[in-house]
């Protein structure tokens, strides 16, 4: 298996993965980025509309090898009276 490293950004704060995680294919690699966001965006009390929350995935040589975002937006729907 091989170890692979995931980074995060939420345009505020970048957390490098000094540890990283060993997976048996690069599509579980891939799988656990995407997955993790969602987790990363309700955990940001930073994140605000327009945001957007990035995590890149090295493999062990510290090569980027995948990357997977996520954009917040939001909108008010019709007029606040």
């Amino acid at each position: 298996m091989a170890r692979y490293f995931f980074d995060t950004d939420d345009g505020e704060e970048r957390v490098i993965d000094e540890i990283g995680i060993e997976f048996p294919t690069l599509d579980a690699a891939r799988s656990q980025a995407v997955a993790a966001l969602p987790g990363i965006a309700g955990d940001s009390p930073r994140l605000e509309d327009g945001r957007e929350i990035v995590t890149v995935v090295r493999d062990e040589t510290g090569r980027a090898i995948f990357r997977a975002r996520l954009a917040v937006s939001g909108e008010w729907i019709g007029s606040e009276d």
